[in-house]
């Protein structure tokens, strides 16, 4: 555990599970911080480490020597789902935003969703042109497809790490999604229009990932995609009494 959360409560909280990034994650670091910084926005980055090997906690200890707003909270490894969870409930800005640690979104995509925050409740990218095998595309077809029949409307891209959310309606969400969800991401997209959110969304640009390699592979991811998609339906099915539409808007 490594740094403290700034006095109060800031305005933005940025999320970032890590697990063996250690090539990038400094980069990472850095380039949302400043980017941050340019915005003027009051924020904390949140990294949280899945129990890394490769030397990702020695480079988030440096780093958060030096930047007073990086808060690192180190854990035996759990999987990607569980650790993004705790993240988000530790999260104490008024506003709540996710990136992932592999450095495949640019932060300078972050300004426009964040200039539109105040008449949404929760804004999302959607990868366009993605560069990810095609397996990886259909998967996230398939769960945007799952999601539209079991919540009768969802975002352009489920499982996005590009998310901005308000913390009320988050810690709403999150009281319905299992703390070992395999991919909460998937499951917060319905839940956001069940609960009558006001969706916005916007396509970001996406590069494939220059160092390390997913911790999903092969036989893992499949069985993820089953372990997913029955969790989402279990929630689903929870909510069946009495869904509320809310409104979106595309651009």
């Amino acid at each position: 555990m490594t740094g403290e959360p700034p006095a109060g409560r800031v305005m933005l909280s940025v999320i970032i599970p890590v697990y063996n990034e250690g090539e990038v994650i400094e980069k990472v670091i850095s380039a949302w911080a400043a980017e941050l910084q340019r915005l003027g926005i009051d924020y904390e980055l949140l990294v949280c480490d899945d129990g890394s090997t490769d030397g990702t906690d020695q480079v988030l200890r440096r780093l958060a020597a030096r930047c007073p707003r990086l808060i690192v909270r180190r854990h035996a490894n759990v999987g990607h789902g569980p650790t993004l969870l705790r993240g988000y409930r530790e999260a104490g800005g008024e506003w709540v935003f996710q990136v992932d640690s592999d450095d495949e979104v640019a932060p300078d995509e972050f300004e426009h969703l964040w200039a539109m925050r105040e008449s949404w409740d929760f804004l999302a990218g959607y990868r366009t042109h993605r560069q990810a095998p095609f397996s990886r595309r259909m998967i996230t077809l398939i769960a945007r497809l799952v999601v539209w029949a079991l919540f009768g409307r969802t975002v352009h891209d489920v499982n996005v790490p590009y998310r901005l959310i308000r913390r009320a309606h988050l810690h709403r969400i999150l009281k319905m999604i299992p703390p070992d969800a395999f991919t909460p991401n998937v499951i917060m997209a319905g839940l956001a229009a069940h609960h009558g959110l006001r969706i916005y969304e916007r396509p970001i640009g996406h590069t494939m990932r220059r160092t390390g390699r997913s911790s999903l592979v092969k036989w893992r991811l499949v069985r993820g995609v089953f372990r997913s998609l029955a969790e989402t339906a279990a929630v689903a099915l929870r909510c069946r009494r009495g869904p509320r539409a809310g409104s979106r808007q595309d651009h």
